[in-house]
């Protein structure tokens, strides 16, 4: 295969990301800080997406309960992604795109958090999963990409919307890889503050 294609990759993910690092520094905050807030009172936050996505919500959950860098207590995350009874059985018995949204009513509970990913922002069952999350008045942080589509207009003020400006899947998730592992930073600074990792 021509390098120069694989350069090509390198080069376009990295101005994407030194890009987004402006525009997105300060949702990320208000991402971290809404987190934070929501574990110290006793919340949890769950998570969901499709595919890719899917993969990053168990990711997120996973750096919660096990940890990021540091040697830490476990945070209560739980990617709504990989419990395939429940999905196959609301799936079968419902729909598809009820896969989530039962999950939030079931599990969610006022000041939780919803880790909401879609690159396209229009993904039917993360939809229907934030809808459940403000009827519960659980707070909403938005991973999208091109123009924010569905969830970035369903967002209340009091929710977080990290919008990577871009049209191209791979890229997008390569940019909400790192809003992930920036919130994770960002919450063991807000519990231990800002001693080097271990």
């Amino acid at each position: 295969m021509n390098t120069q294609r694989i350069l090509a990759h390198f080069q376009e993910s990295a101005e994407l990301k030194l890009k987004s690092a402006t525009l997105l520094a300060q949702p990320i905050s208000q991402a971290i800080e809404l987190m934070f807030n929501a574990l110290s009172n006793g919340n949890k936050v769950l998570a969901c997406g499709n595919g890719g996505s899917a993969g990053d919500a168990q990711h997120f959950a996973a750096e919660l309960v096990g940890r990021f860098e540091r040697e830490r207590f476990p945070l209560p995350g739980i990617a709504l992604t990989t419990d395939t009874s429940i999905i196959t059985a609301v799936g079968n018995d419902y729909s598809f795109n009820e896969i989530f949204s039962k999950q939030v009513q079931a599990f969610g509970q006022a000041g939780d958090i919803l880790l909401a990913i879609s690159t396209s922002g229009n993904s039917a069952n993360v939809v229907a999963a934030v809808e459940a999350a403000l009827e519960r008045e659980m707070r909403v942080v938005a991973m999208t990409g091109k123009d924010g589509g569905k969830l970035g207009q369903m967002l209340t003020d009091a929710d977080v919307h990290i919008n990577v400006p871009h049209s191209r899947t791979a890229r997008i998730q390569e940019v909400h890889l790192v809003a992930i592992h920036s919130i994770c930073d960002g919450l063991d600074v807000a519990l231990f503050g800002e001693e080097d990792a271990n």
